[in-house]
């Protein structure tokens, strides 16, 4: 991304210059000279603020997507975290109720 926006930067700065020397070696008078650079340099920079806002809403839309992706992440392992204790939780049951009974058992048996 860095490498494009080098480009773009450079494609920009290289057409402002060569616009700005054919204006200033076109035979018109000083005052539209004037005129032409400064509607030139508006167009330029219109055009540099399009482009920073459709980058600042990819970024969004991607970091949005991002936060999206690990949310559910989140929220799977935390589901499968809950699976996990109450397989653990009914598990410890049958082992304490299987404790109780063989105390019991052994309890009648004396």
């Amino acid at each position: 991304m860095k490498d494009q926006t080098k480009i773009i930067a450079a494609l920009l700065a290289g057409a402002a210059a060569g616009a700005a020397i054919a204006l200033l070696l076109a035979p018109d008078s000083g005052k539209a000279v004037r005129e032409d650079i400064a509607e030139y340099v508006d167009e330029l920079v219109a055009a540099a603020k399009e482009k920073a806002q459709t980058a600042a809403a990819d970024i969004k839309e991607y970091s949005n997507n991002t936060i999206d992706k690990v949310r559910s992440k989140f929220y799977a392992g935390v589901s499968d975290m809950e699976d996990n204790i109450d397989e653990n939780i009914d598990h410890t049951k049958t082992k304490i109720k299987a404790s109780a009974n063989n105390v019991n058992n052994s309890v009648q048996a004396v």
